[in-house]
């Protein structure tokens, strides 16, 4: 008999084939993208207004249909299986309401007669999921609980496997990734919230910027003035690069593991060291406007300021929960961090702008705790209601960072920094003006543990396969379009194509590839403004 671990993460699908007997894992399958167009969850959200929540479902549910194939096991020895994700994810796979999740503030959701959503623990049969056809009906579908409608099962699964909830020092736990969800644990009472990062953090919406694979930069270090860049293989190891000079772009000692692009740790450390060596000392301001990191991969000013905004915003929340709960920044004992960038990152290079409260007297770095708590769940290691009665208790205690002045305040702060070089000094006197703390002169060492190298440690005997197979293509009509094909060259992901067909000129966007509406750069550059990505279809399911 067998069970499946899933995660739906904002950035791709993880699932995990499971012996319900020995309670090994059998096999991983992963997608590098997820199946919606968009970098983040506002952009999935926005597509399933647009195009019709039952699209946005029908597209998520053939693409786990297709990886759980993969396991080749027949559906009706598959038991059980367990679902973990923020709660847009959620409820898109469940097909429940989302409009609540669309629409800020109480009147128009009562005019939309969506007041109450709740998205507590769920149990489905199979059939209820993934339809009749597909051979589940025996299988129990867990559906993980929500805290608020913003903090997903994710952000359960961090608190529960780290050891985050033990702590009686005040502590910090954080899931990066585009909507970094977030609690402090002061006492016994915990405070959540979640800051919408951005595509950045996770290296897309920056020029050179790519998920993790195969020819991604995904480090960079400092070798006698020079940097030496990590690249990723084809195995997804950690591979020695170039060594280059980051000004001129000069190749000091060529490697055979040729950058495509870079990745959101790649991009983390790069402005670190940038940072560290001198070489911004004014944010956004790069030496001639840019730094070099291999052929055709380099780093510009406009992408400092998008990482700038990503760290910003993460740095913002924290010292929001941080003034709201009443604790000083030196008081942080602990900080852990889960997520394939949590993982991932140096938490030193983090530390230094930002991503980490400098403060924190010890870092714990840790991997995907969703898709772990998603595997404990299969294989009966917690119990769900005390899964559930964790949830509830948590809810209380959550602030809405959009309409809260503490964080719009701290975040203002970050944004002349990052993208108007605010001067340390001049960040203070204005958190002065607010009557908000000033930030300390860091003056005592601190504790990195990685507790986890990997974001997933165990893979299963049969290992890891890639899903790739995403194929759904979404279009609309192109009226006025002239042919010049000045979108197709503009996309950063070469996800659009224009089409003629049936009379009429269509943009076609590969669902998978396109980055939503965080991006829209084809709909900037069309000259005679033949596009909007309003009107959104899909021709492939």
């Amino acid at each position: 008999m067998y069970g499946i671990a899933i995660d739906l993460g904002t950035s791709g699908f993880r699932l995990q084939l499971l012996d319900l007997q020995t309670k090994e894992v059998i096999k991983t399958v992963m997608t590098m993208r997820h199946p919606l167009p968009g970098g983040n969850v506002i952009d999935h959200l926005e597509f399933a207004v647009r195009a019709g929540q039952e699209v946005a479902n029908h597209i998520m549910v053939r693409t786990l249909k297709d990886m759980i194939d993969m396991f080749n096991v027949p559906p009706q020895l598959i038991k059980r299986m367990a679902v973990c994700g923020n709660p847009i994810q959620l409820s898109l796979f469940q097909n429940i309401e989302i409009r609540d999740l669309a629409y800020a503030g109480k009147n128009m959701q009562k005019r939309l007669g969506i007041e109450t959503v709740k998205r507590d623990l769920k149990v489905y049969d199979g059939n209820a999921i993934f339809g009749d056809s597909f051979g589940l009906k025996d299988c129990d579908i867990i559906v993980l609980p929500s805290i608020e409608h913003e903090i997903g099962a994710d952000a359960l699964a961090m608190m529960i496997k780290t050891d985050f909830l033990k702590q009686s020092g005040a502590s910090l736990v954080t899931d990066y990734g585009t909507n970094a969800e977030m609690a402090l644990k002061v006492g016994d009472r915990i405070i959540t919230c979640s800051a919408a990062a951005g595509p950045a953090i996770e290296g897309q919406g920056i020029k050179c910027g790519m998920l993790a694979s195969p020819g991604a930069i995904s480090d960079v270090n400092e070798e006698n003035g020079l940097w030496r860049l990590t690249v990723l293989d084809e195995n997804m190891a950690e591979s020695k690069g170039h060594l280059i000079d980051p000004v001129t772009g000069e190749i000091h000692e060529e490697s055979k593991m040729k950058p495509r692009g870079i990745t959101g740790t790649g991009v983390i450390s790069a402005i670190s060291l940038a940072v560290d060596m001198g070489l911004i000392r004014t944010p956004p301001k790069l030496p001639n406007g840019k730094l070099f990191l291999g052929e055709g991969v380099i780093l510009s000013e406009t992408d400092v300021e998008e990482a700038g905004k990503a760290i910003g915003a993460i740095r913002a929340a924290h010292l929001t929960l941080l003034v709201e709960a009443g604790v000083k920044y030196e008081d942080l004992e602990n900080m852990y961090m889960s997520g394939a960038s949590g993982a991932y990152v140096d938490a030193n290079k983090a530390r230094k702008i930002g991503l980490i409260p400098m403060l924190s007297h010890k870092i714990v770095q840790f991997g995907n705790t969703s898709l772990a708590l998603a595997r404990d769940v299969v294989l009966e290691n917690f119990k769900l209601e005390e899964i559930a009665m964790l949830a509830d208790k948590i809810k209380a205690d959550h602030i809405m960072l959009a309409s809260n002045e503490t964080f719009i305040q701290f975040y203002t702060c970050e944004l002349a920094y990052w993208t108007e070089g605010m001067p340390e000094e001049m960040y203070n006197s204005v958190l002065e003006s607010y009557n908000l703390p000033r930030i300390p002169k860091v003056d005592f060492e601190h504790i990195v543990e990685r507790r986890e190298k990997k974001d997933i440690v165990d893979t299963g005997y049969k290992g890891m396969e890639i899903f790739r197979a995403l194929d759904t293509v979404i279009e609309e009509k192109a009226i006025g379009c002239i042919g010049c094909h000045k979108c197709e060259q503009e996309c950063p992901e070469r996800a659009i194509r224009t089409v003629y067909k049936n009379g009429n000129m269509y943009a076609d966007y590969t669902a998978h590839l396109c980055l939503g509406m965080s991006c829209k750069r084809c709909v900037g550059i069309c000259p005679v403004k033949a596009i909007s990505y309003r009107e959104l279809l899909p021709v492939s399911l």
